[in-house]
């Protein structure tokens, strides 16, 4: 008699060979990201030891100092102006990461994402070490951490165009709202690590802070290099399906044709000239006239300044308003991100079900407003309601942030108006991400700004940034709504039917 297989087995042979790829493939851009996200988070952690109160500190017997008051600190963020110095090293981070990120698009579609992930990987390491050499090397330039920040910033753009463009190769548009949604949780899971490790040699070296980062950032790049299978086809896997020929959902054709005539018809189907090489890179103009590409890349741009206002002003306004001291704001606010990580996943898997990404990311933006509202005025007042509060902002905030960064941007990268094209998914989730950072760079400087008049002026700023995040997305909403009622409108540029009457007919 035969013996039954082990139950691991099994479950091992379960899977098909397209299945482990996939698994492997959403593991390991998983991991790509979470090392880039890794590798920015150092600093936040250690400019408190950049300027401290150095008059709680132990002076060593043998330092002779003329100031007493900064005698600990890093130049030059001794003085007194040190949080605008802070500032300059984050705005040349984030400015010129949402230039970068418009260009890192284009590059991507042309060159190799096994190639081009490696070498921003690489570089990024580089600089993410450079800066933590000032350390050993006692370099006490602004300008040289400056032009880290601005490298870096550059080098970094290289991350998320290329892994939501490999997960898009491999993952079709039924289920992409909640494995993405999943596969999201890296920023979250990021940052933590990052801080995690930045403070394990804040107190002691914080050159160490940067340097460990940016060797597991630069050996991800080499597990790249070795790993990274681009796409299904080159392993003889069995591509995803993107497009469905029931479709609900707004196919405008990016190049509108002229109706052609097929034996005395009038056919409606796109002409050959839409796409004269398949092979050929989508340009930037035509990424941009993507049906729905606009209104989300603007709706990105007010959800991304809400999202990073918090980011980077949410453990000062608890330390100020709750009174926690700083290591109890910071860990305050990492119950944030753990609601992004479930208002990720809870859009992921309402958009799949319903086939509204619009209507989701529009519904979520709308609880978002009163929520913010409420959480000004009584999220303070325990410590449970501050949890709670925390925990429903950062899912309502973070859901249709994280949605539109990465199914929203697949789809559209997908378009079936793209049909014989696969090469514009890094293009279009570069103008997506590219639009999202620059609300990303404005938030926190608006909050800078408009704190000193009070904080409730920098909720009303991010509730009005809701606001408009969903008027871009009315349109689209609109449209979904059609879809449901079964009234699809007719696609732009199709032929009556007496039109094709006419034209069978008379052979015009």
């Amino acid at each position: 008699m035969k013996s039954p297989l082990a139950p691991g087995i099994r479950l091992i042979t379960s899977f098909s060979r397209d299945s482990w790829y996939r698994t492997f493939i959403l593991f390991l851009t998983f991991l790509f990201y979470t090392a880039y996200h890794l590798s920015r988070k150092p600093i936040s952690i250690v400019k408190s030891e950049l300027h401290r109160n150095c008059s709680i500190v132990i002076r060593p017997a043998d330092l002779n100092v003329t100031n007493n008051a900064t005698w600990c600190d890093w130049e030059p963020f001794d003085q007194d102006n040190y949080q605008t110095l802070f500032g300059i090293l984050d705005n040349c981070f984030l400015v010129t990461y949402a230039i970068g990120m418009f260009f890192s698009g284009i590059f991507g579609e042309r060159l190799p994402l096994r190639y081009y992930l490696s070498v921003g990987m690489l570089m990024s390491g580089l600089f993410t070490c450079l800066f933590g050499l000032g350390f050993y090397w006692n370099i006490h330039s602004l300008w040289y951490y400056a032009c880290i920040q601005v490298m870096n910033g550059l080098v970094q753009t290289t991350g998320w165009p290329a892994v939501v463009a490999c997960v898009g190769n491999w993952f079709g548009k039924g289920k992409r709202g909640f494995i993405m949604g999943v596969w999201n949780s890296h920023t979250s899971v990021g940052n933590i690590l990052g801080s995690l490790i930045a403070g394990v040699f804040v107190d002691s070296a914080w050159g160490m802070s940067f340097i460990v980062p940016g060797l597991i950032i630069a050996s991800t790049g080499i597990l790249c290099f070795f790993f990274l299978v681009e796409k299904p086809e080159d392993v003889n896997c069995t591509p995803p399906q993107h497009h469905s020929d029931q479709d609900s959902g707004e196919v405008e054709p990016l190049l509108q044709n002229s109706p052609r005539i097929s034996n005395g018809a009038i056919s409606s189907e796109p002409s050959s000239e839409v796409v004269e090489d398949p092979t050929e890179a989508i340009s930037f103009c035509g990424a941009l006239s993507i049906p729905g590409v606009m209104e989300f890349s603007l709706c990105l741009l007010f959800a991304k300044l809400v999202s990073y206002t918090f980011l980077y002003w949410l453990p000062l306004y608890i330390s100020n308003v709750a009174h926690f001291d700083a290591k109890e704001a910071g860990d305050m606010s990492t119950l944030f991100d753990v609601g992004g990580i479930v208002g990720g996943i809870m859009a992921g898997l309402v958009s799949d079900y319903t086939g509204g990404r619009a209507t989701t990311c529009c519904v979520m933006l709308i609880g978002a407003a009163p929520m913010l509202f409420l959480y000004n005025y009584i999220g303070q007042r325990s410590l449970g309601t501050t949890i709670a509060m925390l925990l429903v902002c950062g899912g309502l905030v973070n859901g249709p942030y994280a949605l539109i960064t990465t199914a929203v941007s697949a789809d559209l990268g997908t378009h079936e108006s793209l049909r014989g094209n696969s090469r514009a998914l890094s293009t279009v989730t570069a103008i997506i991400d590219g639009t999202g950072s620059v609300g990303a760079a404005l938030g926190p400087l608006l909050a800078g700004l408009i704190s000193p008049t009070g904080w409730n002026n920098v909720f009303y700023m991010l509730i009005s940034a809701d606001i408009l995040a969903c008027l871009f997305l009315s349109r689209l909403v609109y449209k979904e709504a059609q879809g449901w009622c079964g009234r699809v409108p007719r696609v732009r540029g199709s032929v009556s039917p007496t039109a094709v009457f006419f034209a069978a007919k008379f052979g015009v």
